[in-house]
């Protein structure tokens, strides 16, 4: 247990029955998006524990080597070159404890949901393509997949592509490109999944039309239980 991510948690009510994974972007931590649960949550739906956990430290190359919370390396701005290989992978086995937490919990895999934010999403998407128990369904917000679609498709667990996809991003993001998340979801797609795909007039960022599209994917994941 001691080697588990730190984690900052909400429950909505007593005895939660779902579990929400919800992993931040760069340099942030996870008090980032905690704030977001009143927007979020509605009244209709089931109670929920909200886990929010605080990547590792690490020096980060593209901003000169300093350290900071971060999911993996990014070496480059450009997408193809852009994440750390062996950190994705790290981060995956890191998530895929605090999941196997929730199941000791009494939250098993299908009513977990994992949500992340930039390079938390790009987590997000990774872990699902490795999934052998499928999750209850995959949020990935203002990112882009953190590999080539080949190696992707190597990674691809039989299975995973069960698993629900809602993607979103800002048409006018300028550390993800939009293009990057179009073809991310393309990908995802050709994959198999089924990716609900959103858009919306802002840059790296959460709006609230996009909270509103989020908690009515998320709504359909609880009815579909």
């Amino acid at each position: 247990m001691s080697s588990l991510l730190e984690t900052v948690e909400h429950e909505t009510g007593p005895q939660p029955q779902w579990s929400v994974l919800w992993l931040h972007g760069l340099g942030a931590d996870g008090n980032d998006f905690s704030p977001i649960v009143p927007e979020l949550v509605r009244r209709d739906w089931p109670a929920l524990r909200f886990v929010f956990p605080h990547a590792p430290v690490r020096a980060v190359t593209i901003n000169g080597g300093a350290r900071m919370r971060a999911w993996y390396d990014i070496r480059d701005m450009d997408l193809n070159n852009r994440a750390d290989h062996d950190g994705v992978a790290e981060s995956v086995v890191q998530v895929d404890a605090l999941i196997a937490r929730e199941a000791q919990r009494g939250i098993p895999p299908n009513r977990v949901l994992l949500i992340g934010f930039s390079q938390g999403g790009a987590i997000t998407l990774a872990v699902g393509l490795a999934r052998t128990i499928p999750l209850a369904g995959l949020a990935g917000l203002s990112t882009y997949l953190p590999m080539p679609p080949a190696r992707a498709a190597a990674e691809l667990q039989a299975g995973a592509a069960s698993q629900p996809l809602f993607m979103a991003h800002g048409q006018y993001d300028p550390v993800v490109p939009y293009a990057g998340g179009q073809m991310s979801a393309q990908a995802m797609r050709e994959l198999g999944f089924d990716v609900q795909w959103h858009h919306y007039p802002m840059q790296h960022a959460v709006c609230a039309e996009e909270i509103r599209d989020l908690g009515d994917w998320m709504s359909a994941r609880f009815a579909a239980s």
